[in-house]
């Protein structure tokens, strides 16, 4: 690698979470860390006599309280958490927008869905009382890229900006795409995903994928990699990151908390998790290649863990073949087990807890899962300890996109 590519090089500066188990880095990692569920009955208006009953919510945010009102008006729920996981991002990273150009920074989110219960609400206007009751928002409150468009005005970033729409996998492709730009001369990028699928409507069109959970049993929705797998539990929430090139972090004194060292994605189509073998050990090959990285240079994997018998026999087998023999040494966890997936914003929760993992020597265990039927070795129970020094992290959608995300611990890097 040259000098100006070092110097090019994507670094992690800032996280911010919103999440089902925690509002904020120190409360989220504290339930991942301890393996807490906190899956539980839906409780949103309108959802009780829907065939899906358990999710993870966010509970006790207040949007008012760290969105002003001019904003709250004209976004919905996916958005709110999208601007207060950024907020809490930047006042990580330490990263003050007006210290510099506006066109050094740029924003970049995924999005699955967009916004489904404002959007639900003003189509009931709509039908209920006559178009004059539709208000004026509703032409981009629902729309996936709100997330970009409402943090990048309110931010004053002027850089490039973007909206990743790749299914679940969006996430990590959201972070590679925010590397690539800081390749390109943006000096950061303000990047991540949050979803808000907990409404009526929305929930309506999540009922169309056989792999969503509809048990009524917190503790069975969703038991990733063992032989009761009936599926995944959804949830809102996700993560913002301030992603900086490595030189203009170094000149301002911010801590570099990890390295983006590598992504690479496939496409292999909706439900074929069969095949999502051979597109996921693909994507895990590229990832690596793009790193630098040698197979038995991973620390952790943090698994895509679907939750359905094949979808998780395919992925324990593409991890098997990318990585060779070290894949029966390798930890692997999934912290989503015990507060659900939350679509584009679920892998990169995963991103969050592995940076926090690989700054504390501790792999996180698998919520509620005891008994597994794969040959992986999955942590569960309690968290282990060891060094960590790069994590890998999977995530696969439900209509066929699948990528790998290398990460590199920030004093390693």
């Amino acid at each position: 690698m040259t000098d100006d590519q070092a110097q090019r090089r994507a670094v992690l500066t800032g996280i911010g979470v919103v999440a089902p188990n925690g509002v904020g880095t120190d409360d989220f990692w504290k339930a991942v860390r301890e393996g807490a569920s906190v899956l539980g009955p839906i409780s949103r208006e309108g959802c009780g006599d829907q065939p899906l009953q358990v999710a993870g919510e966010v509970r006790g945010f207040e949007p008012g309280g760290s969105v002003e009102e001019r904003y709250l008006v004209q976004t919905d729920r996916f958005t709110h958490f999208a601007m207060a996981a950024a907020d809490l991002a930047l006042a990580d990273a330490a990263l003050d927008p007006s210290a510099g150009s506006p066109f050094a920074v740029g924003v970049v989110t995924a999005a699955g869905s967009g916004g489904g219960e404002f959007g639900q609400r003003e189509l009931q206007q709509l039908w209920g009382h006559g178009p004059e009751y539709v208000g004026p928002y509703q032409s981009i409150a629902w729309f996936y890229a709100a997330s970009t468009g409402q943090v990048s005005i309110r931010g004053g970033f002027k850089g490039p900006c973007g909206v990743v729409a790749s299914d679940e996998a969006g996430g990590l492709d959201a972070l590679a795409h925010a590397a690539r730009a800081i390749r390109r001369g943006t000096d950061a990028v303000v990047v991540g995903a949050a979803e808000a699928p907990l409404a009526p409507y929305s929930m309506v069109c999540q009922l169309g994928y056989p792999e969503l959970s509809l048990s009524s049993d917190p503790y069975s929705a969703y038991l990733p990699f063992t032989a009761q797998a009936a599926g995944f539990a959804p949830a809102e929430g996700g993560a913002m990151f301030v992603v900086e090139a490595q030189a203009a972090a170094v000149a301002r004194g911010a801590r570099i908390r990890a390295v983006i060292a590598g992504h690479a994605a496939t496409f292999t189509g909706a439900s074929r998790w069969a095949d999502s073998r051979v597109g996921l050990a693909h994507a895990i090959r590229g990832a690596l290649h793009e790193a630098r990285c040698a197979p038995d240079e991973i620390d952790v994997v943090f698994a895509d863990a679907l939750g359905t018998p094949e979808a998780d026999e395919a992925e324990v087998l593409a991890i098997r073949d990318a990585l060779g023999e070290h894949a029966t040494h390798v930890p692997v966890t999934a912290p989503k087990a015990g507060f659900g997936r939350a679509y584009s914003g679920a892998p990169v929760l995963d991103v969050a807890a592995a940076v926090l993992a690989m700054e504390e020597g501790v792999v996180p265990p698998t919520p509620g899962v005891t008994k597994i039927c794969h040959e992986v070795d999955l942590v569960t129970r309690f968290a282990r300890t060891c060094e960590l020094r790069t994590a890998l992290v999977l995530s696969r959608g439900l209509m066929g996109s699948n990528a790998a995300l290398v990460l590199r611990r920030g004093q390693d890097g």
